[in-house]
C-alpha cells in the first residue's frame, strides 16, 4: 500500500476518533512512514515539521498575536463597542448591529476567528442576553460574525497561503480581504435586521448627542488606526509584512500604556504567556500539517489530482463551483490552517492553468476553509463560542440556518464576481 493511501486514511481515523489536529497530521505521517513500505526515516516527520516553521515571513504570526493581545489587555474591547454602538445601538436589532460591527473592527487587529468570538464576542452575547435577545441567538450571530476574523487584515491564514502559493503575496492578500470583509458585515447585519423584525428585538431609545460621538471616536481613533498603519506602511515600502508585526506590537503597547492607560505592566507577563501558548498551537499545525504535505508531494499526488482535474476539460467557472462543494465538504472536517497547508500547492496550480486569478482563488479558498469553523457537526468556532456563551451546541445550531444562507450567497458572489477580490489590489498596484 502506498505512503499516500495509508496517510489519507490514517488521518480520517485519527480525526474521527477525536484526536487534535495537529497531533492528528502528525500521527498520520509517522503511521504512514512505519507501515506503508516506503523507505523514508522516521526523521523526515522532524526535517518536515521543523522546514515548514522554519521561515522569516511566518515570523509575522507570534507579533500579530501579541499585538491583538496587548490591545484587549488595553480596554481595547470596551472603546470599540462604545464606539460601534453609538452608530447603531439605538435602532431595532441595536446590540445585534454592535455585535456586527465591533467584531468587524476588532477582526482588523486580531486576525483570528477564534479570538474575535472568545474575546469581545463572549461580551457582547453577555450584553445582548441582558437586553433580551435570545442568548443562542446572540452566540449564532456572534459565531457567524467571527468569520470576518481572518478575512480583513491582519489575517494569520492570509499568510500561510502566500507561504502556500508563491503566486500571492501577504500584502496583497490583506489588501483583497477588505472588500469580501465588509460583504460578510452587511449580510450579517441583514440576516439581523430580518430576525430582529420578527422577534421584535428593540434598540437602545438612547441615542448620544453630538459631542458624546466625537469623544468616543476620538477615543476609539487610535485603535482603528492599527490595520490602516499595517495595510499602509505595508503599501509605501516602509515595512515588510513580518516587519508590520512588530510595528503593530510596539503600536499596540503604546495605546494600552500610554493612550488608554489601562495596560498594566504587571498583565505584561500574562500576556505574553498567552499569545506563546496560541502562537505554539498554530506553529503546531503549521509544522505537522508541512510533514504530512512533504509525503503527499513525494508520491506524487498534487501532480495526480492536477492531472486528473486538466483531463475532465472543465472551465473556469465549473472548477470554482466543483472547488467550492469540495472545499466546503473539507472544511467540516479539518481547520483552515492545515487545511491551505494540504490543499493550496494542489488546487492553485490548477485554478492559474484554467485562467483563475490567483488573488482571487485565494480569497475563496480562504472564506470557504474559514467557513468550516462554523459548520456541524466538527466546526471548532462554534464549540468555543457555545464554551463562552454556555448555550448548548444543539440550539446554537439551530439558530445559525440564516446566517449560513447568507454566508452562501456571499460567496457565490466571490465565486463569480472576480472583481470584488481582484479590483482593490490591483488599484493599489499589487499583480
Amino acid at each position: 500500500m502506498s505512503a499516500s493511501v495509508v496517510l489519507l486514511i490514517a488521518a480520517c481515523v485519527y480525526l474521527a476518533i477525536g484526536v487534535p489536529v495537529a497531533f492528528a497530521l502528525g500521527l498520520s505521517t509517522i503511521t504512514a512512514l512505519l507501515i506503508s513500505g516506503a523507505n523514508f526515516p522516521l526523521l523526515v516527520l522532524l526535517k518536515e515539521t521543523f522546514t515548514g516553521i522554519d521561515s522569516f515571513p511566518l515570523m509575522a504570526v507570534p507579533f500579530f498575536i501579541l499585538a491583538a493581545e496587548l490591545m484587549s489587555g488595553g480596554s481595547l474591547t470596551e472603546v470599540l463597542l462604545k464606539f460601534a454602538g453609538q452608530f447603531v445601538g439605538h435602532k431595532r436589532g441595536g446590540l445585534g448591529y454592535t455585535n456586527v460591527v465591533s467584531l468587524t473592527f476588532f477582526s482588523g487587529i486580531s486576525g483570528s476567528a477564534l479570538a474575535d468570538a472568545a474575546g469581545p464576542g463572549s461580551m457582547l452575547i453577555r450584553m445582548m442576553d441582558k437586553a433580551g435577545y435570545s442568548r443562542s441567538y446572540a452566540a449564532a450571530l456572534t459565531a457567524s460574525t467571527a468569520i470576518v476574523g481572518p478575512i480583513i487584515p491582519p489575517s494569520i491564514i492570509m499568510i500561510i497561503y502566500a507561504l502556500a502559493d508563491d503566486k500571492v503575496s501577504v500584502g496583497a492578500l490583506f489588501v483583497a480581504g477588505l472588500i469580501p470583509g465588509v460583504l460578510i458585515a452587511v449580510a450579517m447585519c441583514i440576516v439581523n435586521w430580518y430576525v430582529s423584525k420578527q422577534r421584535n428585538y428593540k434598540g437602545d431609545n438612547e441615542y448620544p448627542t453630538r459631542k458624546e460621538m466625537w469623544l468616543t471616536s476620538w477615543k476609539a481613533l487610535p485603535a482603528i488606526l492599527l490595520p490602516v498603519i499595517i495595510l499602509g506602511g505595508m503599501r509605501a515600502g516602509w515595512f515588510t509584512p513580518t516587519e508590520a508585526s512588530v510595528v503593530a506590537v510596539f503600536y499596540a503597547l503604546l495605546c494600552g500604556k500610554y493612550v488608554y492607560r489601562t495596560l498594566e505592566w504587571k498583565a505584561v507577563p500574562n500576556i505574553l504567556f498567552r499569545s506563546a501558548l496560541l502562537t505554539a498551537s498554530v506553529l503546531l499545525i503549521i509544522g505537522m500539517s508541512a510533514s504530512f504535505a512533504w509525503i503527499l508531494t513525494i508520491e506524487g499526488v498534487p501532480q495526480a489530482v492536477a492531472s486528473w482535474i486538466a483531463g475532465m476539460h472543465l472551465n473556469a467557472w465549473t472548477f470554482l463551483i466543483v472547488v467550492n462543494i469540495f472545499l466546503l465538504l473539507f472544511g467540516i472536517f479539518i481547520e483552515p490552517l492545515p487545511g491551505v497547508m494540504v490543499l493550496v500547492p494542489i488546487l492553485a496550480p490548477v485554478a492559474a492553468s484554467v485562467g483563475i486569478e490567483p488573488i482571487h482563488f485565494a480569497m475563496i479558498v480562504i472564506y470557504n476553509l474559514t467557513l468550516g469553523m462554523i459548520t456541524p457537526p466538527v466546526g471548532g468556532l462554534l464549540f468555543v463560542t457555545s464554551n463562552v456563551s454556555k448555550v448548548p451546541l444543539s440550539d446554537l445550531t439551530r439558530e445559525l440556518k440564516p446566517f449560513l444562507w447568507a454566508h452562501g450567497i456571499v460567496l457565490m458572489l466571490l465565486t463569480f464576481v472576480p472583481a470584488l477580490s481582484n479590483w482593490l489590489p490591483h488599484a493599489l498596484g499589487y499583480k
